[in-house]
């Protein structure tokens, strides 16, 4: 059976666990919705911000061309063929200052087709080594088929498309570097008469792609419409390239609009991606890892903070339904004693609550009970002598031990001791049966001096017996220290016979294994007796 604090206490913690369990959860769920939410802010800000700078720079360079495009173009109105050389002297100077006012430039050229003019050929300007544009003998086109797209991509799409084009990557033949280029192709009266463009280096792009970093190992990375790759930070390990850009074009994983989730050598990754004007797509990755990061710190906190005030709240009711309880126990222990015929208790608890009254009742109760049973042991179970409990008195408590014994089935804890005083008969023939009695009063006082919590019966002429249960039963072998000690203290300070206490002892344990009544443990305490009497009469003959 459970106690009322037991339960009160599990209730209590179940209750509390179950709240801090509800809370948490809510709490931890919202930090993950939270954290989430401030990973794809990031995310997409971060790709946005270096889209934005890309754009611009991609836009200056637009401008620049098609400003140089448009006033050659408004100079080649009524203009005679004739003049077509100095046009293209003018373009020389006007795109010279144009170019060196754009960032990244690499290359500018104006070329003329051989369609329009097989003498004037345009003008190309680099500058490879960082000190100023130098001029550059013009690619000799009159070698290709100004037709075909696939050759000569810089010349022959703007002439196709007639549109300005943003070209992917490409290394020239004659410079041997990879430029990027945006070509706009020049008419004249609705006749194609060449391209200019500008071709920025392909370090200025990936420049302004590795400066796109988030978290500690994020990166960015670009590929054009068809998914080819114009910039990866790992540009020298094309195989590893090509299976990120794989696993970047598996669409089924897409998460969100421009947002997907990839695996990448064994990493979770994420990423947000964002159309350029030129075609091209700028991707921002990241790990898994190190996008939760953040919001999973948080939620070991809030788990380590939800088990401390789990602790805290807990240590706080335990003590609550210990206080609360302590009477409810009391009044148990109180109880279980009154059972046994035991009155001897005090209860303090005089709260006016359901338990102060229930304790008030108790001791009225209790108290009337002990007034009638002193005075029916008075007349029945009271020896007349020694005023303690008689053979009547013991037969009935063996008989409520007995009961209480078969119901608990071998787990009742208590003990048997049996006294027995010597030399009455010595101190009856020589002093007289008077002062045998003051002896046997004597004795009877003691035993229920030393066991002070336990009933003491008085069984025979000079035979006593006690019941050793709870309190005494758990400090026996101090009560029998107590015992022989103080007896031997007696003897030694007084002279009189009939006023020592000269009293053999035997004490009997219940063993269930042994034990099968309570008669079997009085038997077994009466055996050590004499057995102790035995040897306190050797030891005398043995002194004298």
């Amino acid at each position: 059976m459970h106690s009322i604090r037991t339960k009160f206490a599990f209730l209590t913690v179940s209750t509390i666990i179950i709240t801090i369990s509800i809370a948490t959860a809510i709490a931890l769920f919202s930090i993950k919705k939270l954290g989430r939410d401030d990973s794809d802010l990031m995310i997409h800000l971060t790709c946005t911000t270096g889209a934005l700078n890309l754009e611009n720079y991609f836009s200056s360079v637009e401008n620049s061309v098609k400003t140089v495009a448009m006033l050659v173009q408004d100079s080649f109105e009524d203009m005679p063929y004739e003049n077509l050389e100095n046009q293209v002297e003018h373009a020389r100077n006007l795109f010279g200052r144009v170019a060196y006012n754009t960032n990244g430039v690499l290359t500018y050229y104006f070329r003329i087709d051989p369609e329009l003019s097989e003498s004037v050929k345009g003008f190309w300007y680099t500058n490879q080594d960082g000190e100023g544009f130098k001029e550059h003998e013009v690619t000799d086109i009159t070698q290709y088929d100004t037709n075909d797209t696939t050759k000569l991509v810089w010349f022959t799409v703007p002439k196709a498309t007639g549109n300005g084009v943003w070209l992917p990557p490409y290394y020239t033949e004659n410079l041997d570097v990879r430029v990027i280029s945006y070509n706009v192709p020049v008419y004249w009266e609705d006749r194609f008469v060449g391209v200019i463009g500008i071709g920025i280096d392909y370090k200025i792009l990936a420049w302004e792609a590795e400066n796109i970093r988030l978290y500690e190992s994020g990166y960015a990375f670009i590929l054009d419409e068809d998914s080819n790759v114009i910039y990866h930070p790992q540009m020298d390990d094309s195989v590893k390239i090509n299976l990120e850009v794989s696993a970047v074009d598996e669409t089924e994983r897409a998460i969100g609009r421009n947002h997907i989730q990839y695996n990448f050598e064994g990493v979770e990754k994420e990423a947000v991606w964002i159309p350029l004007s030129n075609g091209m797509r700028l991707y921002v990755a990241a790990p898994l890892s190190e996008i939760d990061k953040s919001w999973h710190s948080m939620v070991w906190h809030i788990l380590i903070a939800a088990l401390i005030i789990l602790l805290i709240v807990n240590f706080i009711s335990m003590s609550f339904a210990n206080r609360l309880t302590k009477p409810l126990h009391e009044l148990t222990e109180a109880a279980k004693h009154a059972e046994y015929g035991d009155y001897d208790f005090e209860l303090d608890y005089d709260k006016d609550d359901e338990v102060g009254i229930l304790t008030r009742t108790f001791k009225e109760l209790t108290s009337h009970t002990k007034d009638h049973i002193d005075d029916l042991n008075e007349k029945v179970y009271i020896d007349a002598l020694t005023s303690v409990r008689n053979k009547r008195g013991y037969g009935a408590y063996i008989q409520k031990l007995q009961d209480q014994m078969d119901g608990c089935e071998g787990s009742l804890q208590f003990a048997f001791g049996v006294f027995d005083c010597n030399n009455l008969k010595l101190i009856n023939d020589s002093y007289g049966h008077d002062k045998g009695d003051v002896y046997l009063v004597t004795a009877s006082q003691f035993i229920c001096r030393i066991f002070q919590h336990s009933p003491v019966f008085r069984i025979g002429g000079d035979e006593f017996a006690v019941i050793l249960q709870y309190d005494d039963y758990n400090n026996m072998n101090a009560l029998l220290d107590s015992f022989k000690n103080s007896s031997r203290e007696i003897c030694e300070s007084v002279e009189n016979k009939w006023e020592q206490v000269n009293v053999a002892i035997g004490i009997a344990i219940y063993d269930p294994e042994i034990d099968a009544s309570v008669i079997d443990v009085a038997r077994r305490a009466d055996q050590l007796m004499y057995e102790n009497k035995r040897h306190r009469e050797k030891e005398v003959s043995d002194f004298s």
